[in-house]
């Protein structure tokens, strides 16, 4: 049965999700994106998630010279991997929690993505 997602950017990924025959009821990694001015941010961001039990990776990010915000922010980029069923609410709550830890650093959510799990 079609769910109805919120008008937001997370409700556009998962809409074309759905629309692309993706199980939303069924969990897989989700890569989170995000990116870091400098690799000290960066590097004290994977540490927080990875003493949280995520499975954490950066490095440096090839930056969009034509993307404003890419020039801010776009040295480093965090991947947190998280095992979840691709929800708007989950998806969103832990997007609200890695900007949490982000923000102090100088760092900012680039969005998410994940391998698509046909129907049965």
């Amino acid at each position: 049965m079609p769910v109805d997602f919120p008008a937001d950017e997370n409700g556009d990924v998962l809409r074309a999700m759905q629309a692309d025959g993706d199980d939303l009821s069924v969990a897989r990694d989700i890569d989170f994106s995000l990116l870091f001015g400098d690799e000290e941010s960066a590097k004290a961001f994977c540490v927080i998630f990875a003493e949280r039990g995520y499975e954490v990776d950066y490095g440096p990010w090839e930056i969009d010279h034509d993307n404003v915000t890419d020039l801010k922010f776009g040295k480093w980029n965090v991947q947190v991997v998280h095992h979840m069923v691709p929800d708007h609410a989950l998806i969103t709550a832990f997007e609200a929690e890695l900007q949490e830890a982000a923000t102090p650093l100088g760092g900012r959510n680039d969005g998410w993505g994940c391998f698509q799990v046909n129907e049965a």
